[in-house]
C-alpha cells in the first residue's frame, strides 16, 4: 500500500490519472494525490497498527477498496489502457481480482478470522 501510494505521487502518476473515470466532477491530479496519500496513510497504518485497532485500519482499509471500485469497473467499461492493461480481458480480469483485495483487507484486519475475539474490544 505504501509503495502504491508513493506510486501515485512520483512515477506512475499519469497511469492512475488515465484510470479516472471521466464522470468524477473532481480534477484527475487531485483524486491521485489524494488517493495516493490515503494509500501511504493506510499502508503505514496497516504495519504500525497495535493489535487493538488492526480490525478498524483491517475495515477501513477494505472499504477504500471498496471505493476505488468503481474507477476499476469505469477502466473496464471504457476501455481505457493503464498499466499495461491493454486488452478488455487483461480489464476485466483485474477488475474481477479487486474483490480479492477486500477480503485481504478484512482478513488482515481480523475480520474473517473464525473464532477470533475482538481485540479492540479488550479492556
Amino acid at each position: 500500500m505504501v509503495g502504491a501510494g508513493v506510486a501515485h505521487l512520483t512515477v506512475a502518476r499519469d497511469e492512475f490519472q488515465a484510470q479516472v473515470p471521466a464522470w468524477v466532477p473532481v480534477d484527475e491530479d487531485l483524486v491521485v494525490v489524494g488517493s495516493g496519500v490515503v494509500e501511504i496513510g493506510l499502508g503505514a497504518a496497516l504495519v504500525l497498527a497495535p493489535p487493538g485497532r488492526r480490525r478498524l485500519v483491517g475495515g477501513l482499509l477494505a472499504a477504500f477498496f471498496v471505493a476505488i471500485f468503481p474507477g476499476n469497473v469505469a477502466q473496464y467499461v471504457e476501455g481505457t489502457d493503464a498499466f499495461g492493461l491493454t486488452s478488455d480481458r487483461a480489464r476485466l480480469v483485474r477488475l474481477l481480482l479487486q474483490p480479492l483485495l477486500v477480503l485481504w483487507a478484512l482478513w488482515v484486519g481480523g475480520w474473517l478470522r473464525r473464532g477470533s475475539a475482538r481485540q479492540d474490544e479488550r479492556p
